[in-house]
This record gives structure tokens, sequence and C-alpha cells, in this order.
């Protein structure tokens, strides 16, 4: 998305006090990819997941930007990077953006906080560059193979319902407003714009679907052995300092999924939120950013 785009979705949609942040360009081929970098001193790079942006971590970006570089950045079809209608929406191009971008901005001692298809793509990038990666801190997500799948994301896998539901209707997204939250009183109008700007037509929802789809489910699947190769790579940060913070009433990333990463991080800290949903950083960001900085102090 170019930027005289950008500045008039924004004014266009009237969630600029709940995003106040400049945006910055990387140049991946041609290719804008978005990231807000706010702050200074030791660096948190946030990577978010499906069908959100980086506005999804503004609760976390605010607060602890008073004494860190905080990075969140918008995968390419995604928030406010390019959308382009002819390209390889799959989980490694995604890690290579990432890893690209890290070295690209020489980034080092990074602590990752990654959501939903954050945590995969971002402990992707992690396992191409170890060195450079120092802590997690992992919201309602995974990074190892699964066969779970709840029913209401499976159906919209469907060939031509599923391009209908998300890209035609933005069934995908809209219903992630609802059903996402435990809390949906939080979602004020200029929330739900927020979450929704960058995905206002049939072209510009072209990655959610892609997402949707590139969910690995079986061997044969094109990114399955991209998901083995990243959850074959975890055993090497196993002593790294790690928090998993999760809303416990997400019906799509599972206290299931909490328990299989405390099986693989056994010495890990966690945060259990019985309150919270999906988009834990929405019902719970009073408990969570103290809770982070203490644990980013100590660790």
């Amino acid at each position: 998305m170019a930027l005289a785009s950008e500045q008039a979705t924004r004014s266009r949609t009237g969630f600029e006090a709940e995003y106040p942040f400049a945006s910055h360009y990387f140049d991946l081929d041609g290719l804008h990819y978005h990231y807000v970098d706010e702050g200074s001193g030791p660096t948190l790079l946030m990577v978010h997941g499906n069908p959100t942006w980086s506005f999804a971590w503004r609760k976390l970006i605010k607060p602890l930007s008073a004494n860190y570089r905080v990075l969140a950045i918008d995968h390419i079809g995604c928030g406010f990077s390019d959308k382009p209608q002819n390209y390889d929406y799959r989980l490694v191009q995604h890690v290579a953006n990432l890893d690209r971008f890290v070295t690209g901005l020489d980034l080092k001692q990074i602590t990752l906080f990654g959501h939903d298809w954050g945590g995969a793509i971002g402990m992707g990038a992690a396992a191409t560059q170890p060195d450079r990666f120092s802590r997690f801190v992992l919201f309602n997500t995974g990074a190892f193979r699964s066969t779970r799948i709840p029913l209401r994301i499976s159906v919209c896998r469907i060939p031509l319902f599923g391009a209908l539901a998300i890209r035609g209707l933005n069934l995908f997204s809209l219903a992630a407003l609802r059903m996402a939250v435990a809390k949906p009183e939080r979602m004020t109008a200029a929330v739900r714009a927020g979450y929704l700007a960058p995905y206002d037509s049939w072209s510009d929802r072209v990655a959610v679907l892609r997402f949707v789809e590139d969910i690995p489910l079986h061997a044969s699947h094109l990114s399955y052995d991209t998901l083995t190769r990243i959850e074959e790579s975890l055993p090497q940060f196993r002593n790294r300092p790690m928090l998993l913070v999760w809303g416990e009433q997400d019906w799509c990333f599972t206290t299931a999924f909490l328990d299989e990463f405390v099986r693989r991080f056994p010495e890990a800290q966690t945060l259990r939120l019985p309150d919270a949903g999906h988009y834990v950083f929405e019902d719970a960001h009073e408990q969570i950013v103290p809770r982070v900085e203490q644990f980013l102090r100590e660790r």
C-alpha cells in the first residue's frame, strides 16, 4: 500500500488515536513491508497473525516503547504492507521476509513477540538466525504440527466457498471481532475500524484467505515440511527465557497448545488468563503489560 493510500485509510476510518505510530517501510524486492519502530533500547520484535496486523500490538507498543525499541511488522498482504495478488503467500515466504527484515535492520538480542501465525513465522526466523534472538514471549500460537482445527475455520478452506466468505464478504475478519474476544465491550467502533481498515476489498483480503488455506494439517500440504523444520528447530531454544501468555477462552489455539509448549519448554514462565480469548491483548492488556515488563527486567 502506497503511503498516500495508507494516509487516506487512516483518515477515512478514524482509528488514528488507537494507532498513533509513524509508518516505516522495508523494501522486499520492490514490495513495501510496513512496520512500526517506536522507542529505543533493547529490541522487541512483534509478529502478528491472521486476520490481524501490527494494530493488534498497540496496547503493548505504547507502554513498552518507554524503555525498549519496539518493532511491529505487517506481513506482505496484511496491514499497510503491499498486497500483491500473485504472490507466494506460504509460511516459508513469510519466514524469509521476516528473516530479511531482521538482517536488513541488523537487529540483535531480539525478544520475539509472536501471536497466532506470528509464533510459527517468528520461530522460523529465529531458527534461521538463532544468535540474534535471546528471549521469547508467545501469545496463543503454535510452532509445531497439529491436526487440531476448529470447524468454523475448516469450512473456510472449502474451495469457492472460502473465497466468497473471506474475500467477498469479509466474514473471517468480521467474525473475529466477536469470536476472538471474551470482552466484546472492548471492541469499540474505533478498535473495530482499526482491525478492518486494511482489509476493505476483495483484493485487500487476499492474504487473509491464503493464511487460512496454508494451515498444514497433513504431510501432503505444501507448508507441512516448513512447519516440520520449525518444530525440529525448537529444542535449540529450550534454555532461552520464554514467557507464554494465554487467553484460556481461545477456541482456536486452546490450552492444549499451551500444554504442548510447556512440555517442550519446561522452564518457560506462563501467564494464564482465564477471562481472555484469542485476541488476548484486547481482553487482558492491563495484566499482560506489567507481567511482560517483569519478565524483561528479570530475564
